[in-house]
């Protein structure tokens, strides 16, 4: 047989399910797995209803297209349905799965879904041989098909808004359900101050307190209770005493934090209703029972539950076509802002063993298993809520607080936490009023437990900011402001003028003695273009505030022919523009990072109107702020319009200064408290040492690091103003599998 006449090979069929309890984020998965697999040759099918689909057959397993997972990342649950199949806990009912899988030619399965879900799909893969062999001998299959099919090739993905898979940062939904929670804390904060009134709040987590922990931590709540580390025998008198000492200080509400699964060190349950009588028995004031219940699964999902999901998604097509028959099961987890495959079935088992040590009585041994990260902001809020002192020392030593920068949503939670935490740790806290050219005028002032209460939630900064950069004349008022406040260490909150700033002063210590402290840079920057940092305080509220305005603007095209361009913030940083399209759906997003070039804008129209020609309704580009000094949002809208002619018509939007206010995310809320408190405890270093080092902390991976700050334009673009590494840069690929058909948008 000639060359020409070799037949072209069989194309690999990817089945798609959801499984189990829903999530949100579930459709962004949905839809990377089909538009990846497209992307890259392969054939995806929908599975309906979960395993039941695979079982049933017929209409519950149909072959998916480009179109059928547009338009649903916005949209909460799972569009192909999800079901918790009893018959597929049966051999009889992998059985048939099976058999309808070989049907349609599908070996590889990508499967959403809890420990449950995964865990029967292992199974499902160990069985393979088995199954084909029963059905080859029974007459269901034909010998052709086993041969075909010699093996079953898996990927997990974790659906679950408890976040309880052990290996993994982050599951699907689980970011999204903690923006509910928090939410719904901060409108009953509100209220329960009106009536000077306590709250209890029960949320999700049969075994995993992560959810009632960070909401605890992001809402400012007084006391929370999880499974994992059970309160002391006597817990309700203490609790009790937290709550009366926060109101004697002027507090007028009290919010109690309670997982479904809390029990106490006996393994007795605690349950929302006994908190909240223990409440009225002791402190004799009203107390009201709130439980959130599914309201944490529903909604739209957030901007890190569409982008994080998507790349799982793409990361686990790439898995199961690259397997091969011998390989193990593997879940893909996220670890550091990396998706990395992990042994399916040990994730599994270490996941099952938290409860085991639970109700052991190993609570040390849960801990450890939920990770570093999960101990550390345990630590961090009984240090806020339960603070061994709330005066301090005239003799102690003396921290003060200054912002600068652009605003960055956070930086109040930051001060706060900073206050807080410092005055815990035994030190006076000062804050610097209207950043260096405050601190230049001597505006500082001591700061009380008491004057930061409330600014966890608060968007904008109490203390002020100022973009200013001191010049060097200005050094010497500075530095006998310092001296005369006697300010013994100075903790940095902002974006690049923040660095920059406390880089000269740190330069200059040899010319002013009183630059000799501890200096510390936290990263607070919606640009997200600071270094040694791969998230800046306020970075994940723009995305969610550019998300949501990009899901109306979509919606306010949805009557007519219309693409939109989309202009973002971020100078000369892509991170708002990148994940922000692909957040929301985008099929082009042009980044200074590779530059506009006519070339490409032209094949793009082309493909566009060729697309509107055959049925297009939406189009949507975004673009970063910096992109391309000449290619302006304004000249693409232009371009689109004059060729679009009668086909579409163009809106443009720059979403502007929107992109730095709001009420900071779960995750900058919590981001700045645990930075903040690694700032301190490197004070604390520095002061025990003896030392008067300069530092600039960030997050790297699931960790907060340090770095010198006398190295820190090593590992800055100084002209562009980013990193030298931005790890995000390797979700371009992404996107552009995901963004629009390869049939009418590949490149010449």
């Amino acid at each position: 047989m000639t060359q020409q006449q070799t037949p072209a090979p069989a194309k690999m069929k990817i089945g798609i399910l959801t499984s189990g309890g829903d999530a949100q984020g579930m459709n962004a998965a949905v839809r990377s797995v089909v538009r990846t697999a497209l992307t890259l040759g392969a054939e995806p099918y929908a599975i309906y209803e979960g395993y039941q689909g695979m079982i049933d057959g017929g209409d519950g397993i149909k072959q998916f297209g480009w179109d059928d997972v547009g338009s649903i990342l916005h949209r909460g649950g799972t569009i192909i349905g999800t079901f918790r199949s009893k018959e597929f806990r049966e051999r009889e009912g992998r059985l048939k799965a099976a058999a309808n899988l070989v049907e349609h030619g599908i070996d590889r399965l990508v499967v959403i879904g809890g420990d449950g879900s995964l865990s029967g799909l292992d199974l499902f893969r160990q069985e393979w041989d088995g199954l084909l062999a029963e059905l080859l001998i029974t007459g269901r299959i034909t010998q052709e098909q086993a041969d075909a099919h010699p093996a079953l090739m898996i990927a997990g993905l974790v659906g679950s808004i408890d976040n309880d898979l052990v290996g993994s940062d982050m599951t699907i939904g689980a970011d999204t359900a903690l923006h509910r929670i928090v939410s719904a804390i901060d409108d009953l904060a509100s209220t329960a101050a009106s009536h000077q009134r306590s709250f209890v709040v029960e949320v999700m987590g049969r075994h995993c307190g992560y959810l009632a922990l960070m909401a605890a931590i992001a809402g400012g709540c007084d006391y929370v209770l999880i499974p994992e580390n059970p309160p002391a025998d006597g817990w309700e008198d203490k609790m009790c005493a937290e709550l009366k000492r926060g109101r004697d200080a002027g507090r007028r509400e009290s919010i109690v934090l309670v997982a479904e699964g809390a029990q106490d060190r006996s393994g007795n349950p605690i349950s929302a209703e006994y908190v909240r009588s223990t409440l009225e028995e002791k402190l004799h004031e009203d107390a009201r029972v709130t439980i959130l219940g599914h309201v944490q699964r529903g909604g739209s999902p957030s901007a890190y539950d569409r982008w994080a999901s998507t790349w799982l998604g793409h990361e686990a097509v790439k898995e199961v076509l690259a397997v091969t028959p011998e390989s193990p099961g593997n879940v893909m987890a996220i670890r550091g802002n990396r998706v990395v495959p992990t042994d399916l079935m040990e994730a599994i088992r270490h996941t099952r063993e938290v409860p085991e040590r639970i109700a052991a009585g190993d609570f040390g041994g849960a801990m450890e298993l939920r990770g570093g990260s999960f101990t550390e902001m345990d630590q961090i809020f009984h240090e806020m809520a339960e603070p061994s002192q709330v005066d301090v020392a005239s003799d102690a030593k003396r921290v003060a607080i200054v912002h600068a920068g652009g605003l960055a949503p956070g930086m109040n939670t930051a001060a706060r936490a900073a206050v807080r935490l410092g005055i815990a740790r035994g030190h006076t806290m000062l804050g610097i009023n209207g950043g260096f050219p405050g601190l230049r005028d001597g505006n500082i002032s001591e700061l009380t437990w008491e004057d930061v209460e409330g600014w966890t939630a608060d968007g904008g900064a109490e203390l002020g900011t100022r973009r200013t950069i001191p010049p060097l004349e200005q050094l010497y008022p500075i530095s006998r402001s310092l001296e005369q406040a006697n300010v013994d260490a100075l903790i940095v909150i902002g974006g690049w003028n923040a660095y920059q700033a406390a880089y000269l002063l740190y330069s200059e210590r040899d010319r002013y003695p009183a630059f000799k402290i501890p200096i510390v840079c936290i990263p607070a920057s919606i640009d997200n273009n600071l270094p040694g940092s791969e998230l800046a305080i306020g970075t994940d509220t723009a995305l969610n505030v550019i998300v949501e305005a990009i899901d109306r603007i979509k919606l306010s095209g949805s009557a007519s022919k219309r693409a939109f361009v989309v202009e973002t913030m971020g100078r000369y940083c892509g991170y708002l523009a990148l994940m922000g399209g692909l957040a929301s759906g985008a099929e082009r997003v042009y980044l200074h990072e590779e530059g506009i070039r006519l070339a490409e804008l032209s094949h793009d129209v082309d493909a566009l109107c060729e697309s509107f020609r055959q049925g297009r309704r939406l189009f949507l580009a975004v673009r970063n702020e910096r992109a391309s000094e000449h290619y302006t949002t304004d000249f693409i809208t232009r371009l689109l319009e004059e060729e679009g002619k009668e086909l579409f018509d163009v809106r443009q939007a720059i979403l502007g200064h929107v992109q730095q206010g709001g009420s900071p995310s779960p995750f900058d809320r919590l981001l700045a408290t645990r930075l903040v408190s690694r700032a301190l405890n490197l004070v604390d270093e520095e002061f025990a040492q003896g030392r008067a080092h300069g530092w600039y902390l960030g997050l790297q991976g699931a960790k907060v690091e340090q770095s010198p700050l006398n190295h820190m334009m090593e590992h800055m673009d100084p002209e562009f103003r980013r990193p030298l590494e931005q790890w995000w840069l390797q979700l371009i690929d992404v996107n552009r599998s995901v963004s629009d058909d390869p049939a009418l948008f590949e490149k010449a």
